[in-house]
């Protein structure tokens, strides 16, 4: 796709992303989605049963998750707006008080939906939280269909992420407008986007998005000059630029949590 062509396409999205989010911005802000409750923790799972059961809820386990993976890629509707990929949403939490390394991948992430729209985009987003509604150590995550929001990721691998900290109050604002810069191809840097993260904790959020290629050193600092402006970030943000490799050696013997920087 060429340039000219790529930019009218990003407009389009975006034209059409500015319609829908002013008609539900109401209903972003009064509806909650039911998947976010407290029992996402998967406290109730632990240590109960025999191995036997153990083994049995392991297979079946493995089955479902063959199972999703043979689910066919969602598509846009018919007078909807296509995205030029498609994405799902993810989230997570850690259990206060727990001890992270007793806490598989698995146990902490869950898959909210995927989407190939603009329509169907605003059908999860209209639903889910803020980030700034969200209490203890929480993370949306929003990366191309396909791509889980891990460091080991065949994708993510070889790449790293631009993180920003921010002060509190300033979540919800910064990851929508991230996540419509990303949805509408804001970046113009091919398939190289993978996906984006906000880390809510308890002093402070983080805004992070993540790269396929570490070394290409152009397309990182147009990923940052990029996530400067769609953020409208003041001249003397700070903002780091990690790669996974990086985060992988310095979180040795803890789980592979995107939102620990």
């Amino acid at each position: 796709m060429c340039v000219l062509c790529a930019r009218r396409r990003s407009c389009g999205i975006q034209e059409a992303v500015v319609g829908l989010r002013e008609a539900l911005t109401q209903k972003i802000m009064n509806n909650k989605f039911d998947a976010l409750k407290d029992d996402d923790s998967g406290d109730h799972d632990q240590d109960q049963g025999s191995p036997k059961d153990s083994e049995k809820e392991k297979t079946e386990d493995e089955d479902k998750e063959q199972n999703t993976s043979k689910k066919k890629m969602v598509v846009p509707g018919a007078g909807e707006h296509p995205l030029q990929y498609n994405y799902t949403f993810w989230y997570s939490r850690r259990t206060p008080g727990r001890p992270a390394s007793t806490q598989s991948y698995e146990q902490n992430i869950k898959q909210i939906g995927s989407f190939a729209s603009v329509e169907q985009f605003w059908r999860f987003y209209s639903h889910m939280i803020r980030p700034g509604d969200l209490t203890g150590h929480s993370d949306f995550h929003l990366f191309k269909e396909g791509i889980k929001p891990m460091w080991e990721d065949d994708a993510n691998k070889m790449g790293g992420k631009w993180i920003i900290r921010l002060r509190k109050g300033l979540a919800s604002r910064c990851w929508e407008n991230l996540i419509l810069a990303m949805l509408g191809e804001q970046f113009m840097v091919g398939e190289e986007i993978c996906g984006a993260v906000v880390s809510v904790r308890f002093q402070e959020d983080i805004i992070s998005i993540w790269n396929k290629t570490a070394s290409d050193q152009a397309t990182t600092a147009r990923i940052r000059d990029t996530l400067r402006r769609v953020l409208n970030l003041p001249p003397n943000t700070i903002m780091e630029y990690k790669t996974h490799t990086d985060s992988i050696k310095y979180s040795m013997g803890r789980l592979p949590w995107s939102g620990e920087c």
